[in-house]
């Protein structure tokens, strides 16, 4: 682990909330074990979190900007408030510049938050998280079964 992470970019679906593929319904959203407990470690100790999140489901017409508004704002309702939202609304073949694993959407961030990008982690459930961390000179930590949400987090306080 990098020294040095003020940081964190989540993913959103898989990692800080149950995946529901294209959610439109804010009712849909359900937090992943530990999650509000996991952003609250976190913040209590100075770390800022923040959201980044690819969301085809908009550029593929399976939901509109204001169904994924209100999911994200149900998501910032249960687990939030987050410092910043980086997300990329394109579908996989727009030719887009911001869908991970390109590093535009950390590389937004470092710059919204006027930081280094190796000063950020982005933590995530597939390939394309670590990857867009890797593009943008970031930290990437993939999640799966056995490593966690609180296992990110403590490795992540560790490193600090």
């Amino acid at each position: 682990m990098s020294k040095g992470i003020c940081s964190v970019l989540f993913d959103r679906d898989g990692t800080l909330v149950e995946d529901v593929p294209y959610n439109g319904d804010p009712e849909r959203v359900v937090p992943v074990r530990d999650a509000r407990a996991t952003l609250d470690r976190l913040r209590a100790a100075g770390v800022r979190v923040g959201v980044l999140t690819n969301q085809s489901g908009v550029g593929r017409g399976l939901i509109s900007l204001e169904q994924m508004r209100m999911v994200n704002a149900r998501v910032d309702a249960l687990l939030g408030p987050f410092d910043g939202w980086y997300i990329c609304e394109h579908a996989p073949d727009d030719a887009c510049e911001c869908r991970k694993p390109k590093p535009k959407l950390v590389l937004d961030a470092a710059r919204d938050w006027n930081i280094d990008p190796a000063c950020i982690a982005v933590v995530g459930d597939k390939e394309s998280d670590v990857e867009a961390a890797r593009n943008a000179g970031a930290t990437g930590i993939k999640i799966d079964a056995t490593h966690s949400l609180a296992d990110a987090a403590a490795s992540i306080l560790r490193g600090r």
